[in-house]
């Protein structure tokens, strides 16, 4: 079959003659010859299937060194490889329009209590960890507090320190005053200094590579709650009777889910399904979610462990915290029911209640 010139291979693949010089030096695309005499490249028409797919990898913005990957597997493994690939870009996204949102919401938002109608919110809350069942320690931490409320799951030998530090890095919070136009600034600070913190008490393990910590927390201004959270520790609202889980997991089987390859069902029961891929701790990927909430009167927030999460229905969530009034009882109740679902983990719940304030 007559090979094609590198001006027809170009036209015919949607490549231009210099991408197709550059993914021959790569060895991602060689031409089928390179003419002894005058150097030109020929490409053979069945490589068009080839280039014209690395020409619409390059479209989804993969980098040319998986690309290179890619071109090297089977079609099955390849499809899979473009879903993983976009499932990442999709996070990336979401993560990007979570701080977009933030920035938004934080710039244009006017203060309900400036106006003269608005009722003046206040929180109640209650806060409490348990070693549960089968552990001999306990290495969450739990804390609730006048402004900041955090939830901290550590892991490794230096777990239990380590989860400790995050929270008391934070602890700042409640008694700073924090200026309106400087929120962004300041918990990024707070969560530089927490990663600092677990730092350096990873350093001390044994294997400082395996000691770290989740951390999920919020923050209340006044009439919002800013939220920061990394790893699987879980914040639930609970609003006109409705649970709403309002963190996203960051865990290896949360990431197959979401690629599609696991259902839910099959996640609940996955023996990996607390194999962390963001969590604070040396080596680990410490990206965390941002976010901010309006609070509304009525609205109730839990801030859980994965002790609480992987043992309680969802819906045995809800019905705690709709029927049980009270902060401090309705956290005694939740690891009250953990522990007797087997209390495989450290179990922590933090309850905040919005309400208004009397006057």
């Amino acid at each position: 079959m007559e090979l094609l010139t590198i001006g027809a291979f170009a036209k015919a693949s949607r490549l231009s003659q210099k991408a197709l010089r550059l993914y021959d030096e790569l060895g991602l695309l060689a031409p089928a010859r390179v003419d002894p005499v005058t150097g030109y490249r020929l490409y053979a028409p069945e490589q068009l299937e080839q280039a014209r797919l690395v020409a619409w990898l390059r479209r989804l913005g993969m980098p040319l060194i998986r690309i290179q990957h890619v071109c090297k597997l089977d079609a099955a493994s390849a499809a899979q490889e473009i879903r993983a690939f976009w499932v990442q870009v999709e996070t990336d996204t979401a993560a990007r329009r979570d701080l977009a949102t933030f920035l938004i919401d934080h710039l244009s938002w006017k203060d309900p209590a400036m106006s003269p109608t608005a009722k003046p919110l206040g929180i109640r809350y209650a806060a409490l960890s348990d070693t549960g069942v089968v552990r001999e320690s306990n290495q969450d931490t739990a804390y609730a507090g006048s402004r900041l409320f955090a939830v901290a799951d550590g892991f490794g030998d230096q777990g239990a320190p380590a989860s400790a530090a995050a929270v008391d890095a934070l602890k700042h919070l409640e008694t700073e005053g924090i200026p309106a136009g400087n929120l962004l600034n300041v918990l990024e600070d707070a969560i530089e200094q927490a990663k600092q913190a677990v730092h350096g008490i990873a350093a001390t393990s044994s294997s400082p590579e395996e000691a770290g910590t989740t951390l999920t927390a919020m923050l209340w201004t006044g009439s919002q709650l800013a939220l920061v959270h990394v790893g699987d520790s879980r914040i639930y609202l609970l609003r006109d009777g409705e649970l709403f889980q309002i963190t996203h997991d960051h865990t290896m089987v949360q990431s197959m889910v979401d690629e599609g390859r696991l259902s839910l069902e099959e996640a609940a029961s996955h023996p990996q399904r607390s194999l962390l891929i963001r969590a604070l701790g040396q080596g680990a990927d410490a990206t965390h979610d941002m976010r901010l909430h309006d609070a509304q009167q009525g609205d109730r927030y839990l801030l859980c462990s994965d002790g609480l999460s992987t043992v309680v229905s969802t819906e045995e969530v809800r019905r705690v915290l709709s029927e049980i009034s009270d902060p401090e009882p309705a956290v005694r109740e939740l690891i009250t029911l953990a522990n007797g679902s087997g209390g495989p983990d450290n179990v922590s719940c933090v309850v905040a209640d919005v309400m208004e304030l009397q006057q």
